[in-house]
This record gives structure tokens, sequence and C-alpha cells, in this order.
């Protein structure tokens, strides 16, 4: 297995709180328990090492609503080896890391409130708008080295603004504080940008696959 991808699903699973995932020979199984989310299956291979039958022989044992493959390796290379049934995002995720040192976050913008808090091992930061709304949001899950950044938020209205660089990198030095040295995430296209200019490195990308077979058979 990839330590980077068993070092995600570790963080990931405390900070989402799902079940512990369950060991498989090509990766890990967990379930999530929630409508359109059911359970998903993360493999443990990256890039080339992440071959067809692997993925085909799990694809195949899915029959129920709502579970997901999270396969490291490009949509356009994995789209291929499903059928009609899953419904593939198009846009490539990917698997990024940084080493984590402590550094001076940037104060919030004037007006802004900034909050952090702990529980259950995940820290979590929010920043409310001059008139209460929700501005940006993000937590981190630190397990041993590694720390687990996730669910990385700004609304539209507040971009460009800051704010995803004030909230990555307080979380950042959070996890630093709890002893972690390298930082671990999945990210979007969208949020590609923001990591890569705060030195996240792509490692792998990933394919995101839903089954679906009652929306394939409508297009």
């Amino acid at each position: 297995m990839d330590a980077t991808v068993q070092a995600w699903v570790n963080g990931w699973v405390v900070s989402r709180g799902a079940a512990p995932p369950m060991a498989e020979p090509w990766g890990w199984t967990i379930d999530m328990g929630m409508k359109g989310h059911v359970t998903r299956h993360v493999f443990g291979a990256t890039g080339d090492g992440l071959d067809e039958t692997t993925v085909r022989k799990v694809a195949d044992t899915v029959t129920g609503h709502g579970v997901w493959l999270k396969a490291f390796r490009d949509p356009s290379v994995v789209s291929g080896w499903l059928d009609d049934d899953w419904w593939i995002d198009p846009e490539p995720g990917c698997l990024m890391t940084v080493p984590l040192t402590a550094d001076d976050a940037p104060a919030a913008p004037d007006g802004y409130r900034l909050r952090e808090w702990s529980r259950g091992g995940v820290t979590r930061l929010m920043v409310a708008a001059p008139d209460g709304s929700l501005a940006a949001r993000g937590q981190i899950t630190p397990t041993g080295g590694t720390a687990v950044a996730d669910q990385i938020e700004t609304a539209p209205e507040h971009r460009r603004k800051g704010l995803g660089s004030l909230v990555m990198r307080t979380l950042q030095n959070a996890a630093v504080r709890q002893g972690a040295r390298t930082g671990v995430l999945a990210g979007t296209p969208a949020g590609r940008g923001l990591y890569e200019a705060l030195g996240w490195e792509v490692v792998a990308l990933l394919t995101s696959a839903r089954y679906s077979p009652a929306a394939s058979a409508r297009t």
C-alpha cells in the first residue's frame, strides 16, 4: 500500500467520523452510513501501480446505490475500466503532501472573526464574515507524524481576500503543535492552486466514481 494513501485514509476517517477502515488486499473499505455515500472503496496503489484488473474486480462486486470508488489514477484512464453504471467525476482530484513547519499565520481581515477549536482528535477552524455569515472553514486531523487537512472551503463572495491561506496556515500550525510533520490532503481542482501556492505538491491524481445505474440509464 502507498504510505501517503494510508496516512490519508487514517486521518480522513477520523475527520469525517466514518467507521474504522477495513483492510482489503487492494486497499480499504470505509463505511460512511449516509444517503448517497453509504460506503467507499479506496485503492491503496497509485499511478501505474493501480491496474485495470484490480479496479474491475472491486467494481464488479458493487450492486448498491451510493457506493463510491476512490482510485489514485487519472480519470481518463480509470473511466475506461468502469461500465456505464458508474458516474465518474471528469475533473481529476489530487493527493497532495507538504512538510509541516510552524510559521506566522496572517491575522483575519478587519471585521472578520476567527475561531479555532478541537474535539475528537479534529481541529476545526471557522472564519465568520462581518455580518456573521460563514466566510471560510476547514479542519485538520493529526494522526502521529501526519495530519490530514479536510473540508477546506471559502464562500464565493469572500474569495480573494486571503482567507484560504489564513485557514490552511492556521490549521497547519495547529497540527505542528500536536506533533505532525507532514500534511496530506485529497484536493479538488478548484483548491489545487491555493494548495500549490502554499507549497503543497501533487503525488497522485484521484478518480472519484459513484455507483449510480439509474442515472446512467436516463442519459
